[in-house]
């Protein structure tokens, strides 16, 4: 099955002289939740916006389903909808006057049942006559959702949806877009919260620089770049680590009460029971042991930080 989104050689070069997208590739495939991380700068919004029709490359290719965002733009941007950072909506509108305006927006006709049944799996049919400005936070960034799903879109951009929200309402956003995306709908995440990608993803990538320098399926991921650390709380505090086990990739605490063993979840032979009998070789006992595995986040910073 071809790519639902298909970006081939894009540049994005500011009249500064500023090269913010830098020959980037990237294919996103149809049905996934594809999580963009990135620092800020890294080129994560103007990606989103070529995609969406907002601003225009320099250079290079990009198509929604098959359409061509610049030759066919109509029929790309139908396909698509984005849900961006800022809550931008007419504050006197009606939640319902709002979401039924966007549909009209792309041409499509009249629909109060698909409009009924979003508002309602977003927790948003009972403030439906309500004012946008008389809901919360958390309601408009809702709103912004059932805009973005009002004309039926197959692909849905979330630019960090759950920024300035509190943890159960991101909670129940994460549940809804898993929702979306067992529908059909393919979803493309940028968020700042690591836990959020680590937490939904199907495949993550990483920009940097206006570069992607990875993609990759989150679980080959975390498997492929993942470390765990052993802990081992000593008995008695060590001046340094024996010279017996200098080749090991061992560090011990400022107070040395602690070693700390670090190994690849790859390997065959985690080294751990050679470790543990050269230490009851050398006198040196703990009483206390425990693993740490990296977490995505820890695998974000040692990749953009060209580790």
């Amino acid at each position: 099955m071809p790519p639902i989104i298909s970006v081939q050689g894009l540049n994005k070069t500011y009249a500064s002289g500023f090269e913010a997208l830098k020959n980037l590739d990237l294919d996103i495939n149809t049905g996934e939740i594809f999580a963009l991380l990135g620092p800020n700068g890294a080129g994560k919004t103007t990606l989103i916006s070529i995609i969406c029709g907002i601003a225009n490359p320099t250079r290079g290719t990009v198509t929604a389903d098959g359409h061509d965002i610049l030759t066919d733009f109509r029929q790309a941007r139908a396909k698509i909808g984005l849900v961006p950072q800022e809550l931008a909506t007419d504050a006197f509108e009606t939640v319902w006057a709002t979401v039924n305006f966007s549909r009209g927006l792309f041409g499509k006709a009249p629909n109060p049942a698909h409009l009924e049944k979003i508002l309602r799996q977003l927790s948003l049919w009972d403030k439906r006559n309500s004012k946008i400005k008389a809901l919360s936070g958390g309601m408009k960034r809702r709103v912004m959702i059932a805009k973005a799903l009002s004309h039926e879109p197959k692909i849905l951009f979330l630019d960090e949806p759950t920024a300035g929200v509190d943890v159960e309402l991101r909670r129940d956003m994460w549940e809804m877009v898993r929702g979306l995306r067992e529908q059909g709908v393919t979803i493309i995440l940028t968020t700042h919260y690591i836990e959020e990608a680590e937490e939904m993803a199907d495949r993550i990538g990483v920009i940097s620089n206006g570069e992607i320098i990875l993609v990759e399926e989150k679980t080959a991921l975390m498997r492929k770049l993942g470390k765990k650390q052993l802990t081992l709380s000593l008995r008695e505090p060590l001046a340094n680590v024996p010279d017996s086990l200098a080749a090991m990739p061992l560090t011990l605490s400022e107070d040395g009460r602690e070693l700390n063993y670090n190994f690849d979840t790859e390997q065959e032979h985690s080294g751990i029971s050679e470790l543990l009998k050269e230490l009851d070789s050398q006198g040196v006992e703990f009483r206390d042991l425990r693993t740490r595995e990296s977490s995505l986040e820890d695998i974000f910073v040692g990749l953009v930080h060209g580790q």
